[in-house]
């Protein structure tokens, strides 16, 4: 094992023993720092001791070449200045090159969400007498009516569901947990899908798990079989959109403030460390926009009409 490896994996281990990453994580950081050793390797640097600003700036020079997006850039770059600060931190190098780096700015990206019509579309093509067709919709309201995470769906155990004061309990990045409220809609799907479509579920394939969502054989749902269960459900309503469960999450995030929540409980409903994420939120509906500027400014409306 080389040192370049030697010292990747220790970073790894800390980040699964200390900070509870998740395995996505582990992997996105493995590959920016994988391929950093690579143009190591490649510009003749046998140390990471040996890597100053020069090297790091022939480093950022390289990856505007691959033609890479500033959002790819960026994430390179901060696994990189997190692994030398671990680096610095255990006393295996003396300078950390990548603290005075300037991050490259992202591009701003409005969350796309969905408009009323389209939910409504969307909620009317599961087929409720079928099991499957009930998880389809239990799943929809939970996503929409919650604003968790697809990975954080996926997790939900039928033990996680409070029904005498509306909760689920959310276990979320770094392994924090936290309640968050649920309607009637969600109520309602989740109690038809689970006294019906998923004891069916259970009783025909012989399963026994505590997992909520099941798929056609009675296991537990993945990520990937959420998504699969999304895209079929936007064909089936003939929407032109793409729709990912985050868009969902943006949906609940937009119509929550849009309606008067404030920003402080929309952040700890989606479970954001920092506010700054929640902010990108903040953007409004025409719609919305409109209807607040008719209602408040004092000239715009003619009340003898």
């Amino acid at each position: 094992m080389s040192k370049f490896q030697q010292q990747t994996r220790h970073f790894i281990e800390y980040l699964q023993i200390e900070k509870n990453a998740s395995s996505h994580t582990i992997n996105s950081y493995t590959k920016d720092i994988d391929d950093f050793c690579r143009f190591l390797n490649k510009e003749g640097v046998s140390s990471f001791n040996d890597v100053t600003q020069p090297v790091v700036r022939v480093y950022l020079t390289a990856l505007y070449e691959q033609k890479l997006s500033r959002k790819s850039v960026s994430r390179k770059i901060s696994s990189l200045r997190s692994f030398f600060r671990f680096l610095e931190r255990e006393q295996q190098i003396e300078n950390n090159p990548f603290v005075q780096l300037v991050m490259p700015k992202a591009e701003k990206k409005i969350p796309g969400f969905l408009y009323s019509e389209e939910l409504e579309k969307l909620f009317s093509v599961c087929d409720l007498t079928t099991p499957i067709g009930q998880r389809n919709q239990a799943i929809l309201e939970v996503l929409y009516g919650t604003g968790i995470r697809v990975s954080e769906c996926e997790k939900l155990t039928v033990s996680d569901i409070d029904f005498s004061i509306g909760t689920l309990l959310i276990r979320g990045k770094g392994r924090k947990e936290r309640y968050v409220p649920f309607g009637s809609f969600a109520e309602a799907a989740l109690k038809t899908y689970i006294n019906e479509g998923r004891t069916y579920l259970l009783n025909k394939f012989q399963c026994k798990t505590d997992s909520l969502f099941l798929n056609a054989r009675g296991n537990p749902i993945t990520s990937r079989g959420i998504r699969v269960v999304l895209d079929k459900l936007v064909k089936e309503a003939s929407l032109t959109i793409r729709v990912h469960p985050h868009k969902l999450r943006h949906t609940f995030a937009t119509h929550m403030l849009n309606e008067g929540a404030d920003l402080r409980t929309v952040q700890e409903l989606l479970g954001h460390e920092n506010l700054s994420t929640t902010q990108m939120y903040t953007h409004v509906t025409k719609d919305h926009l409109q209807r607040v500027y008719m209602n408040t400014h004092p000239r715009a409306r003619d009340e003898k009409r």
